[in-house]
């Protein structure tokens, strides 16, 4: 029994509103679906898995919904992101600096892409060391990641179109396969 009832209410009457009302404001977490073996997420892809930015402006939000607040936005398309988990209609996303949030999945696009890291790297024309360069590319400079074979894979950068070392951007798994 309630002792704290309010004068004409009756106890249980009361005790009811109060946990109807603690249930009602109490935060909830949102599940996440992560990479579990044995459990696939709810589209069935991968997790985690390359995606790009469908949108030139997309909004990444704290939590999955928009009821959460918008923590940064992202100003150019095309940039890749790795999807880190799922919920709903909602991607947690991770850039290439290591930054996280949540998305909508129409913010996102199944087409490949790249930004170089580390140094200046040469673009060459063909997946070999001593294959000619066709340009020097900068570090953050996205570009679409094509195919890979082996430890090279195929980018066009701003007009160019040549090879790169894996290991030389990110947006790719080491063993990945890619065509």
């Amino acid at each position: 029994m309630i002792s704290a009832a309010r004068p004409g209410i009756p106890a249980f009457i009361f005790g009811a509103l109060a946990l109807a009302l603690a249930l009602f404001v109490t935060p909830v977490r949102a599940q996440e679906t992560e990479s579990v073996p044995g459990m696939a997420p709810p589209t069935g892809l991968p997790v985690p898995r390359f995606v790009s930015l469908r949108s030139a402006e997309v909004n990444v939000r704290t939590g999955p919904g928009t009821r959460y607040p918008v923590e940064w936005v992202f100003v150019k398309r095309d940039i890749p992101v790795e999807i880190t988990a799922e919920f709903d209609t909602w991607r947690r996303i991770r850039d290439w600096e290591g930054t996280e949030g949540w998305v909508h999945q129409s913010m996102l696009s199944g087409k490949r892409a790249m930004v170089v890291t580390g140094t200046v790297r040469v673009l060459r024309r063909t997946a070999a060391d001593s294959a000619a360069g066709l340009a020097k590319v900068e570090p953050g400079v996205a570009g679409k990641l094509l195919r890979c074979q082996a430890s090279w894979c195929e980018v066009t950068v701003d007009g160019y179109r040549g090879w790169l070392q894996r290991t030389e951007f990110w947006g790719v798994y080491q063993a990945e396969t890619l065509d």
